[in-house]
């Protein structure tokens, strides 16, 4: 089963769609990555849902890759003595460390790592931005605000501090254990919430020690002005716009999403665009034009990958929401104006002769008499870069590793496979038109373009690159 787009997929599973009978039928109307939300659920939830994903990879024959998204800190108020007080601008409260329920003149905020950072002049958002205050008079234990805004606030609102870094790790131990945890059952990708230094992706890779590959999601501001930083420790990025656009001004956050997008194509960092994109979806059969148009926008932008969150994990319709992105993607890609978009902008070339050579078979595969292009690679890398050429003809990558096929599911643009280990280039080259041609991305006589690294068998990046033609007649094995 072979996709018509580049732009991946990725869904998030949850009560509506962890049934194994609903996750094979979600990877058939376009799912490419199934997301395991580590912030509900239990452990036994999201083995099941796994299980169900593997399940419906070995029945469709197409590598599907699985996501441990971490809840990360989730930084809080206490609770109220009536559970919800009214609030005004000019509202003035106090923010303590006194667990006693709270009224109209103070309430706990049981983090005295936020009164550590806070400043005077400091603006804090409230329950996802709904209240806005200006911190006036704090000390380490203490801090008095003032609303600018708002209406209400009720118990365990969220706390968000857009002008400070809050010296808290973006492991949890809930995190930790969760880690070890989606490790031990197998999943392909990790993500790592609140990333707000290059620190924080430094320790989940040494945590994670090469068994999975490691996502930043950027919510944070201050992720953003470290982002060259952040991206050295990264396998991947996520455009995480609910936080990101709690903590930002409305207008800064596609600017945001540009500068994200573009920083991980240059690294060949494979980069998600995730929150709200078919929200009303969640309980209607059909989205808005403005939710069409920012699916239409993160494909014309050359995202890697599109992300559903609640509207598959525990909307009325996840079947018809994967339908609907996926054919809004396709549609963009038949777009005349698609193939000058992806081809506006390339990586300049490291100091590596792979990357000449990937370049070479970016210019090699723009001539109409080659179908696609077979990519040999072990760990990924090669096919990475491959991708991140955004070549328009289709790109097959093989690999004899199950992990690498599997996160690669997450990669622009890439068919990833199994195949065997080739050991010379008479193997190489047979099986890449084979496999060209079992996964009908080459027909008799066309030519399939292989870039692959000798010696054989050993990883290390491509220095071969090769041209050949399938036989007039499918070969058999």
């Amino acid at each position: 089963m072979k996709r018509a787009r580049r732009a991946r997929i990725v869904a998030t599973l949850g009560p509506a769609s962890r049934a194994p009978g609903m996750v094979k039928s979600l990877a058939q109307a376009g799912v490419d990555v199934f997301r395991l939300n580590f912030s509900h659920g239990s452990h036994e939830d999201h083995a099941a849902a796994l299980k169900a994903v593997r399940g419906a990879e070995m029945a469709l024959k197409r590598p599907l890759g699985v996501l441990a998204d971490l809840q990360g800190p989730k930084l809080r108020l206490g609770r109220f003595q009536d559970v919800e007080i009214e609030v005004k601008p000019g509202h003035t409260m106090r923010f303590d460390l006194d667990p006693t329920p709270g009224d109209e003149t103070r309430v706990q905020m049981p983090h005295p790592e936020i009164f550590r950072a806070l400043r005077t002049g400091m603006l804090l958002l409230l329950d996802d931005g709904r209240v806005r205050l200006r911190v006036g008079e704090r000390t380490d234990e203490w801090a008095d605000v003032t609303v600018e805004s708002g209406t209400k606030l009720s118990d365990r609102k969220g706390v968000a501090v857009p002008e400070a870094v809050i010296p808290v790790s973006a492991l949890t131990p809930k995190d930790r254990e969760d880690l070890a945890f989606a490790l031990r059952i197998g999943v392909d990708w990790v993500a790592l919430s609140f990333v707000q230094k290059a620190e924080d992706m430094a320790e989940l890779k040494r945590l994670v020690d090469g068994r999975a590959a490691c996502l930043a999601k950027i919510e944070k501001p201050q992720a953003l002005h470290q982002l060259e930083s952040i991206l050295d420790y990264c396998d991947g990025v996520m455009v995480a716009r609910g936080d990101l656009g709690v903590e930002l001004d409305p207008e800064e956050v596609p600017v945001a999403q540009k500068q994200i997008l573009r920083a991980a194509r240059q690294r060949g960092v494979p980069a998600i665009v995730a929150t709200q994109m078919l929200e009303s979806m969640t309980s209607a059969p059909a989205p808005t034009r403005a939710e069409a148009s920012d699916v239409a926008n993160a494909a014309y932008e050359g995202a890697d990958a599109l992300m559903l969150s609640a509207e598959t994990a525990s909307g009325d319709y996840p079947l018809e929401t994967v339908s609907v992105m996926n054919r809004i993607i396709e549609r963009v890609e038949r777009d005349p104006l698609w193939p000058g978009l992806m081809d506006a902008e390339h990586a300049g070339m490291d100091e590596h002769d792979v990357d000449a050579l990937v370049a070479a078979a970016r210019k090699a595969g723009e001539a109409q008499s080659t179908a696609c292009i077979v990519v040999f690679t072990t760990l990924g890398g090669t096919a990475r870069r491959m991708a991140r050429e955004r070549p328009l003809q289709p790109v097959l990558a093989l690999t004899p590793n199950p992990s690498t096929a599997r996160r690669l599911a997450l990669v622009w643009g890439l068919e990833s496979r199994l195949g065997r280990e080739p050991s010379s280039l008479e193997e190489v080259t047979e099986d890449a038109v084979q496999a060209a041609m079992d996964n009908e991305l080459a027909q008799p006589g066309q030519r399939v373009l292989i870039l692959a690294g000798t010696p054989f068998g050993a990883p290390g990046a491509a220095n071969l690159l090769r041209l050949a033609h399938a036989p007039a007649k499918k070969a058999k094995r």
